[in-house]
Protein backbone atom coordinates (compact mmCIF):
# COMPACT_ATOMS: atom_id res chain seq x y z
CA UNK A 1 0.00 0.00 0.00
CA UNK A 2 1.39 3.67 -0.98
CA UNK A 3 1.35 6.55 1.47
CA UNK A 4 -1.34 8.03 -0.75
CA UNK A 5 -3.66 5.39 0.72
CA UNK A 6 -3.07 5.98 4.38
CA UNK A 7 -4.35 7.77 6.95
CA UNK A 8 -3.06 9.73 9.88
CA UNK A 9 -4.92 11.52 12.77
CA UNK A 10 -3.69 13.76 14.71
CA UNK A 11 -5.06 15.31 18.13
CA UNK A 12 -4.09 19.25 18.81
CA UNK A 13 -3.21 19.63 14.94
CA UNK A 14 -4.31 23.24 14.33
CA UNK A 15 -1.05 24.59 15.28
CA UNK A 16 1.97 24.13 16.83
CA UNK A 17 3.91 20.47 16.34
CA UNK A 18 0.62 18.98 15.65
CA UNK A 19 0.22 21.24 12.39
CA UNK A 20 3.73 20.46 11.46
CA UNK A 21 3.36 17.06 11.71
CA UNK A 22 0.60 17.17 9.67
CA UNK A 23 2.16 19.50 6.68
CA UNK A 24 4.89 16.76 6.41
CA UNK A 25 2.43 13.73 6.46
CA UNK A 26 0.37 15.56 3.75
CA UNK A 27 3.85 16.05 1.56
CA UNK A 28 4.63 12.49 1.69
CA UNK A 29 0.77 11.50 0.15
CA UNK A 30 -1.14 10.81 3.37
CA UNK A 31 -4.64 11.61 4.03
CA UNK A 32 -4.54 13.63 7.64
CA UNK A 33 -7.28 14.07 9.70
CA UNK A 34 -6.78 16.92 12.69
CA UNK A 35 -8.50 17.83 15.49
CA UNK A 36 -9.25 20.55 18.00
CA UNK A 37 -11.32 21.50 20.43
CA UNK A 38 -13.17 24.58 18.25
CA UNK A 39 -14.23 22.74 15.09
CA UNK A 40 -14.66 25.87 13.12
CA UNK A 41 -10.72 26.96 13.91
CA UNK A 42 -10.20 22.95 12.70
CA UNK A 43 -11.66 23.33 9.53
CA UNK A 44 -9.96 25.90 8.60
CA UNK A 45 -6.40 24.96 9.52
CA UNK A 46 -6.96 21.80 7.91
CA UNK A 47 -7.92 23.84 4.28
CA UNK A 48 -5.09 25.77 5.21
CA UNK A 49 -3.12 22.95 5.03
CA UNK A 50 -4.47 21.46 1.53
CA UNK A 51 -7.09 23.16 0.13
CA UNK A 52 -7.99 19.34 -1.26
CA UNK A 53 -11.19 18.70 1.07
CA UNK A 54 -9.95 14.49 0.10
CA UNK A 55 -7.16 14.68 1.75
CA UNK A 56 -7.91 16.45 5.01
CA UNK A 57 -10.11 16.61 7.79
CA UNK A 58 -10.64 19.01 10.12
CA UNK A 59 -12.77 17.81 13.20
CA UNK A 60 -13.46 19.36 16.82
CA UNK A 61 -12.88 17.12 19.77
CA UNK A 62 -12.08 17.87 23.56
CA UNK A 63 -9.54 14.84 24.10
CA UNK A 64 -10.53 14.92 27.85
CA UNK A 65 -13.95 13.45 26.65
CA UNK A 66 -13.93 9.74 25.27
CA UNK A 67 -17.39 10.21 23.20
CA UNK A 68 -15.32 13.09 21.78
CA UNK A 69 -12.52 10.97 20.27
CA UNK A 70 -14.69 8.07 19.08
CA UNK A 71 -17.17 10.74 17.26
CA UNK A 72 -13.20 11.33 15.33
CA UNK A 73 -12.45 8.29 15.01
CA UNK A 74 -15.83 7.74 13.72
CA UNK A 75 -15.74 10.31 11.25
CA UNK A 76 -12.44 9.25 10.01
CA UNK A 77 -13.35 5.92 9.01
CA UNK A 78 -16.96 7.46 7.33
CA UNK A 79 -14.55 9.23 4.97
CA UNK A 80 -11.26 7.17 3.96
CA UNK A 81 -12.53 3.83 5.76
CA UNK A 82 -9.01 2.75 7.45
CA UNK A 83 -6.89 5.00 10.14
CA UNK A 84 -3.01 3.91 9.98
CA UNK A 85 -1.16 6.80 12.05
CA UNK A 86 -2.34 8.17 15.42
CA UNK A 87 -0.47 11.51 16.97
CA UNK A 88 -1.59 11.94 20.48
CA UNK A 89 -0.08 15.19 20.78
CA UNK A 90 -2.73 17.65 22.09
CA UNK A 91 -1.49 18.99 25.74
CA UNK A 92 -0.88 22.21 27.47
CA UNK A 93 0.72 23.18 30.48
CA UNK A 94 0.36 25.47 34.10
CA UNK A 95 3.40 26.60 35.61
CA UNK A 96 3.49 27.34 39.30
CA UNK A 97 5.29 26.01 42.44
CA UNK A 98 3.25 22.75 44.03
CA UNK A 99 2.33 25.51 46.96
CA UNK A 100 0.99 27.88 44.50
CA UNK A 101 -0.45 25.42 41.98
CA UNK A 102 -4.14 25.74 41.42
CA UNK A 103 -5.99 22.24 41.49
CA UNK A 104 -8.12 23.38 38.84
CA UNK A 105 -4.88 23.61 36.18
CA UNK A 106 -3.35 20.51 38.33
CA UNK A 107 -7.43 18.74 36.72
CA UNK A 108 -6.98 20.14 33.44
CA UNK A 109 -2.89 19.34 32.64
CA UNK A 110 -4.12 15.34 33.88
CA UNK A 111 -7.29 15.34 32.04
CA UNK A 112 -5.55 16.92 28.67
CA UNK A 113 -2.36 15.57 28.63
CA UNK A 114 -2.69 11.86 30.26
CA UNK A 115 -6.37 10.97 29.64
CA UNK A 116 -6.14 12.51 26.74
CA UNK A 117 -3.50 10.21 25.44
CA UNK A 118 -5.95 7.15 26.68
CA UNK A 119 -8.80 8.37 25.18
CA UNK A 120 -7.44 8.95 21.86
CA UNK A 121 -6.23 5.28 21.52
CA UNK A 122 -8.82 3.75 23.10
CA UNK A 123 -11.41 5.35 20.12
CA UNK A 124 -8.86 4.62 18.03
CA UNK A 125 -6.94 0.97 19.07
CA UNK A 126 -9.75 -1.21 16.96
CA UNK A 127 -8.85 0.35 14.12
CA UNK A 128 -5.07 0.39 14.09
CA UNK A 129 -5.38 -3.52 14.72
CA UNK A 130 -7.38 -3.61 11.33
CA UNK A 131 -4.26 -1.44 9.55
CA UNK A 132 -1.68 -3.15 12.45
CA UNK A 133 -1.10 0.53 12.21
CA UNK A 134 0.97 3.16 14.39
CA UNK A 135 0.61 4.72 17.45
CA UNK A 136 2.71 7.59 18.73
CA UNK A 137 2.42 10.00 22.23
CA UNK A 138 4.08 13.33 21.66
CA UNK A 139 6.09 13.78 25.44
CA UNK A 140 8.57 15.79 26.57
CA UNK A 141 12.05 15.84 28.11
CA UNK A 142 9.96 17.02 31.21
CA UNK A 143 8.72 13.20 31.36
CA UNK A 144 12.35 12.64 32.42
CA UNK A 145 13.50 15.82 33.94
CA UNK A 146 12.26 17.27 36.41
CA UNK A 147 12.35 20.75 37.50
CA UNK A 148 11.03 23.64 39.82
CA UNK A 149 7.44 25.46 39.19
CA UNK A 150 6.30 21.92 36.76
CA UNK A 151 5.11 19.10 38.92
CA UNK A 152 1.62 18.75 37.24
CA UNK A 153 4.08 19.09 33.67
CA UNK A 154 5.73 16.46 35.04
CA UNK A 155 3.40 14.11 36.56
CA UNK A 156 1.73 14.05 33.39
CA UNK A 157 4.60 13.81 31.29
CA UNK A 158 6.15 11.18 33.35
CA UNK A 159 2.90 9.61 33.29
CA UNK A 160 2.61 9.40 29.14
CA UNK A 161 5.90 7.95 29.29
CA UNK A 162 5.11 5.19 31.35
CA UNK A 163 1.66 4.53 29.41
CA UNK A 164 3.04 4.76 26.23
CA UNK A 165 5.92 1.48 27.12
CA UNK A 166 3.53 0.01 28.59
CA UNK A 167 0.77 0.21 25.61
CA UNK A 168 3.95 -0.80 23.35
CA UNK A 169 4.31 -4.28 25.17
CA UNK A 170 0.31 -4.86 25.38
CA UNK A 171 -0.22 -3.15 21.41
CA UNK A 172 2.87 -5.19 19.49
CA UNK A 173 0.89 -8.86 19.87
CA UNK A 174 -1.58 -7.15 17.22
CA UNK A 175 1.41 -6.16 15.12
CA UNK A 176 0.74 -2.14 16.41
CA UNK A 177 3.60 -0.70 17.02
CA UNK A 178 3.99 2.28 19.43
CA UNK A 179 5.97 4.93 20.43
CA UNK A 180 6.67 8.11 22.37
CA UNK A 181 8.29 11.05 21.46
CA UNK A 182 10.20 13.69 23.87
CA UNK A 183 11.27 16.95 22.63
CA UNK A 184 13.08 19.47 24.82
CA UNK A 185 12.46 22.89 23.35
CA UNK A 186 10.25 23.40 20.34
CA UNK A 187 9.42 26.59 18.37
CA UNK A 188 5.36 26.18 18.86
CA UNK A 189 2.37 28.13 20.67
CA UNK A 190 2.86 25.81 23.52
CA UNK A 191 1.92 28.09 27.20
CA UNK A 192 0.41 30.76 24.96
CA UNK A 193 4.24 31.67 23.30
CA UNK A 194 4.28 33.34 19.60
CA UNK A 195 6.82 31.65 17.91
CA UNK A 196 9.10 34.54 16.34
CA UNK A 197 12.74 34.60 14.40
CA UNK A 198 14.12 34.41 18.29
CA UNK A 199 12.94 30.79 18.37
CA UNK A 200 15.54 29.69 15.29
CA UNK A 201 17.69 27.60 17.41
CA UNK A 202 14.98 25.78 18.91
CA UNK A 203 13.60 22.63 16.86
CA UNK A 204 10.74 23.17 14.24
CA UNK A 205 7.27 22.23 14.07
CA UNK A 206 7.95 20.52 10.81
CA UNK A 207 11.35 18.74 12.45
CA UNK A 208 8.97 16.79 14.65
CA UNK A 209 7.22 15.35 11.41
CA UNK A 210 10.00 14.49 9.57
CA UNK A 211 11.08 12.35 13.03
CA UNK A 212 7.13 11.03 12.68
CA UNK A 213 8.25 10.40 8.93
CA UNK A 214 10.96 8.70 9.58
CA UNK A 215 9.19 6.09 12.62
CA UNK A 216 6.52 5.32 10.15
CA UNK A 217 9.44 4.28 7.04
CA UNK A 218 11.33 2.39 9.37
CA UNK A 219 11.42 -1.21 8.57
CA UNK A 220 8.60 -3.24 10.79
CA UNK A 221 10.92 -5.66 12.18
CA UNK A 222 12.38 -2.46 14.16
CA UNK A 223 10.72 -0.09 16.72
CA UNK A 224 12.18 2.63 18.11
CA UNK A 225 10.23 3.27 21.28
CA UNK A 226 11.23 5.97 23.06
CA UNK A 227 13.02 9.04 21.53
CA UNK A 228 14.15 11.91 23.10
CA UNK A 229 15.00 14.69 20.40
CA UNK A 230 16.39 18.39 21.63
CA UNK A 231 18.08 21.41 20.11
CA UNK A 232 21.47 20.85 18.85
CA UNK A 233 22.46 24.23 20.39
CA UNK A 234 20.64 26.04 23.34
CA UNK A 235 20.40 29.44 23.51
CA UNK A 236 22.94 31.65 24.21
CA UNK A 237 21.66 34.56 26.34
Amino acid sequence: MTDQNKVAYITGGTKGIGYGVAKVLLEAGYNVAISGRDKTTAEKAALDLNNDADRVLGLGSDVTNLKDEEAAVASILAKWGRLDVVLANAGLGHFAPVDQLEPEKWHQMIDTNLNGVFHTLKASVDALKDSKGYYITLASLAGTNFFPTASGYNATKFGVVGFTQAAMLDLRQYDIKVSTIMPGSVASHFNDHTPSDDDAWKIQPEDIGELVLDLLNMHPRTLPSKIEVRPTRPDKK
